[in-house]
């Protein structure tokens, strides 16, 4: 995959203290870049040449980093560029959605190495931790020791609250009350014996995006992903803005129009429920929706009006997000066939053009990369960000 511009990171430091603040400016650069010989490195960080040889030696030997082939053609010997080593560490994800469950094994290249799936009409506790359960003892059976050996983690991506979704989810409140009680990262723990580490769904999605995809073109910018319900992010200065409360890009409850002009929220026009509901009025089964490979080409009829009152109410979001926050692009995701996420992007690119955005900078509105995965990528990120890279909002700074 071929980005038009990747932003540049920070400087390096060649104080004494500091090597792994260093090694992971590094590690985050070729990461971001691709492989790269050791003077570039040591040029793009402001690093001695042999502060950031050093570094690079020991990375290696750690098993972190690998020599590609001697690049030839230049004036003076080959230069021999470093590259992430893809057998380095690897992590777990489990995405709790509101309609399947992934369990996951990422690699720092963010390639997904082993995934299991279930599906169900709605979750409980019961049925995602017994797939948690029997899928991680799957997934070990599977995987070489020397893979096992270097897993760093779990990441869970799950809606919060999740016992507030019974009533959208036709779900029994007996039963959903249960995930007031449930303590995720303890039994996550207990299953796996594994640090665990827990983000919001669409949080999860927005740093998949923000450390795999388009994202590294934007030091600014607002995400979107339409899964059952919408959901979001935000990133600022090249950090996943995950707010106070953790919870910032719920852009579900922004109030919105419909096609008609009347008020309604983000969440009833432009999630993937609104189309279920559609295809349950025609009496066909919406479950189809999830079906895997997706292929949506046969239900046009229902998908159509859909996409049209989406890109609408996602046009009038845009707008209210560049109101708060002067971003340079909107990028749009979901869980989704790939062509009916390009035609949504484009269609709500036209909606924008139409609103009117006196005092406001018009962003770009772009296509996200990652696709339906993004909730399980983004929760398996989490462990290796907080391992190797630079994330203000997941590895260095987030413990404070």
């Amino acid at each position: 995959m071929t980005l038009d511009h990747v932003r540049t990171l920070s400087a390096g430091i060649n104080q004494t203290g500091v090597r792994a603040y260093n090694e992971r400016l590094l590690l985050s650069i070729l990461q971001r870049n691709g492989g790269l010989p050791g003077s570039d490195l040591a040029r793009r960080t402001a690093l001695s040449p042999q502060t950031a040889s050093v570094i690079l030696r020991k990375l290696e030997q750690d098993g972190l980093l690998l020599k590609g082939e001697p690049v030839k053609g230049k004036v003076g010997k080959p230069s021999v560029p470093y590259l992430l080593n893809p057998d380095g560490v690897f992590s777990v994800g489990l995405k709790i959605g509101r309609r399947s469950a992934d369990l996951l094994v990422l690699d720092p290249m963010g390639n997904v190495r082993h995934q299991l799936r279930d599906t169900y009409d709605y979750p409980l506790p019961k049925t995602v931790f017994t797939f948690l359960r029997e899928g991680f003892a799957q997934l070990m059976d599977e995987m070489p020791g020397e893979m096992r050996e270097r897993l760093c983690g779990v990441g869970i991506a799950a809606p919060f609250e999740l016992w507030n979704w019974h009533e959208v989810l036709d779900a029994p409140a007996d039963e959903f009350a249960a995930w007031k009680e449930a303590d995720f990262v303890a039994e996550v723990g207990r299953i796996t014996a594994l640090p665990v580490r827990m983000v919001n769904d669409a949080t999860a999605a927005c740093r998949a995006e923000h450390v795999f995809g388009i994202g590294r073109e934007y030091r600014d910018y607002v995400y979107f992903f339409i899964g059952a319900f919408i959901g979001g992010g935000v990133v600022l200065d090249h950090a996943v803005f995950e707010g106070n409360q953790k919870n910032a890009g719920a852009f579900g409850t922004l109030p919105v129009a419909d096609l008609q002009g009347q008020p309604g929220h983000l969440i009833d026009l432009a999630s993937i429920r609104t189309l279920e509901l559609r295809l349950i009025k025609a009496d066909e089964n919406p479950r189809q929706l999830w079906q895997q490979p997706q292929d949506w080409s046969h239900l046009s009829a229902h998908v159509e009006p859909w996409l049209a009152q989406t890109a609408d109410a996602l046009a009038i979001a845009s707008v209210a997000s560049c109101a708060v926050i002067d971003v340079e692009a909107i990028v749009i995701d979901g869980a989704m066939p790939s062509g009916i996420r390009s035609r949504l992007v484009d269609m709500t690119r036209t909606a924008l053009a139409a609103k009117d955005m006196r005092g406001l900078i018009r962003p770009k509105t772009v296509e996200g990369q990652i696709g339906a995965n993004a909730r399980g990528i983004g929760a398996a990120a989490g462990p290796i960000i907080g391992q190797l890279f630079l994330d203000r909002s997941a590895a260095l700074f987030d413990q404070g």
